[in-house]
């Protein structure tokens, strides 16, 4: 059962990134593009989407599981070191050049659009590449 509820959840999350365009890269570029063509359409898709969960969260806040599965999944790490820094910086930076995510990414491959093909292809290999890359920062 909760494999079907998480696909049936990334489904309507894809069907949210694809309404809203948080999956056109294009859509992503104006909205971080402060210097001039600024589209601040995004921020009522980010307001829509808080107001929508914060019932949720107000409801769950006291709760000692989640709904479908046995226990909350929190992470123990609460320090802030040069790993997560370098990556989140990465990320970042990947985002605001290219427009895409990995959840609009996944979400826009359904257009085949070829630059969302090479940015998971290139995510993924990313994701296997790190395992063999040892580096000490």
């Amino acid at each position: 059962m909760t494999k079907v509820i998480s696909l049936l959840s990334g489904i309507i999350f894809g069907i949210g990134l694809t309404v809203s365009e948080m999956a056109n890269p294009a859509k992503i570029l104006g909205f971080l593009n402060l210097s001039g063509g600024w589209d601040p359409s995004l921020i009522f898709v980010m307001a829509g989407a808080i107001l929508l969960c914060l019932p949720f969260f107000y409801l769950m806040k006291n709760k000692t599981k989640p709904l479908f599965v046995e226990n909350f999944s929190i992470s123990q790490i609460k320090n802030i070191d040069s790993q997560l820094f370098i990556g989140s910086s990465l990320f970042g930076f990947g985002w605001g050049v290219v427009g895409l995510c990995p959840g609009p990414a996944i979400a826009s491959l359904s257009f085949m659009n070829k630059y969302s093909i090479i940015f998971i292809t290139s995510m993924l290999v990313g994701f296997f590449a790190i395992k063999f890359i040892k580096i000490k920062v």
